[in-house]
């Protein structure tokens, strides 16, 4: 296991993380096999561990928090908050009246006294950067968290916040949790680039493109993996940009096989690769799973494999641009770019 500096904190972080996303009920994985994948991932060098709130409306937090019970300080924890965590209309976002309540609840679910990074899980349009700051570096200066993070924000945002941070005397976002893999590269356009003029952290997730790049989804096979049947349109052959993405598979595939590696070894390779990125988040429901996605944890790929990629996507391309999950509001919803 390969270990980076977790931006400018010093700490130290293993360049695969363990996501607990489908601990619980999205993807069906029950207390036992998350122990057994905690406890596999710990033994192999893995040191950084990230839930959030919303992921079961709080199972993840607690299958993990049991998983971890009794070795709290032999990992880097994370969690998040922003998403609804029911139907009040204030227990969301990132205000102080939330944040407050949302982390006492993480806390209680994980069975610990701090995080080790708090991070807000989308930009919240309707509250202030100063709003969200402040309340965060109260909860640094109280000790329930030691540092915090934005997720999946737009590269503007992270500007924001950082010119916020320093105008208003606050603490600062100290990493970002983007989407990237392979097949989306656009971030390597906007946020990496931000990421790296501020010294953050970066902790990418869905390195794995959901599946697309775990060897399951291939030309000609039935496509048959958890995601696909929670979000099926992700995976409709019918529509040009799952085409698209069809077609780069296969062509991976090649480079892969040639290389001598896996199809995951090659998509995890490559987004330890870029020098802005800290770690990628790994999600295994099962332990196969796991133990498929830890053989890429010593993975490097070598200059003419990074060019053959490429060749196949090139660098700031998004295969399926609808995807995108930092889009500005305003390209999504025409009356905020018209004026009345």
């Amino acid at each position: 296991m390969q270990y980076r500096t977790l931006g400018r904190t010093g700490v130290q972080v293993s360049t695969l993380a363990l996501g607990a996303m489908n601990f619980g009920a999205i993807g069906r994985t029950g207390q036992d096999e998350a122990t057994a994948i905690v406890d596999t991932a710990l033994e192999a060098g893995i040191n950084f561990v990230d839930t959030a709130d919303m992921y079961g409306q709080g199972e993840s937090e607690e299958i993990l928090g049991r998983a971890i019970a009794g070795r709290r300080d032999d990992l880097v924890l994370a969690t998040k908050a922003h998403m609804p965590m029911g139907e009040e209309r204030n227990h969301r976002g990132t205000s102080r009246r939330w944040l407050v309540t949302a982390l006492e609840n993480s806390l209680r679910r994980l069975g610990v006294d701090h995080v080790d990074l708090y991070q807000m899980h989308r930009w919240d349009p309707a509250t202030s950067d100063e709003e969200t700051l402040s309340a965060l570096t109260d909860l640094r200066q109280a000790g329930k968290i030691r540092y915090f993070g934005s997720s999946t924000f737009p590269a503007y945002r992270i500007v924001q916040a950082q010119w916020t941070a320093r105008e208003r005397h606050l603490g600062r976002y100290v990493t970002e949790q983007p989407p990237y893999s392979i097949l989306q590269r656009g971030v390597e356009a906007h946020v990496l680039p931000v990421t790296e003029e501020y010294g953050m952290g970066v902790l990418v997730w869905s390195p794995l493109a959901s599946g697309w790049l775990s060897g399951a989804v291939r030309e000609g096979q039935e496509i048959t993996t958890n995601r696909s049947s929670v979000l099926p349109e992700r995976f409709d052959l019918g529509r040009p940009s799952n085409r698209a993405r069809l077609d780069a598979v296969e062509r991976l595939a090649k480079v892969a096989e040639a290389a001598g590696l896996t199809l995951i070894q090659l998509a995890l390779g490559f987004t330890t690769a870029h020098p802005a990125v800290t770690s990628a988040i790994i999600g295994p429901r099962t332990l196969d799973h796991l133990r498929s996605q830890l053989a890429a944890a010593d993975t490097v790929l070598s200059a003419d494999v990074l060019d053959a990629i490429d060749e196949i996507v090139a660098p700031g391309t998004d295969l399926a641009p609808d995807e995108k999950h930092d889009t500005p509001p305003a390209l999504l919803d025409p009356a905020l770019r018209r004026r009345r």
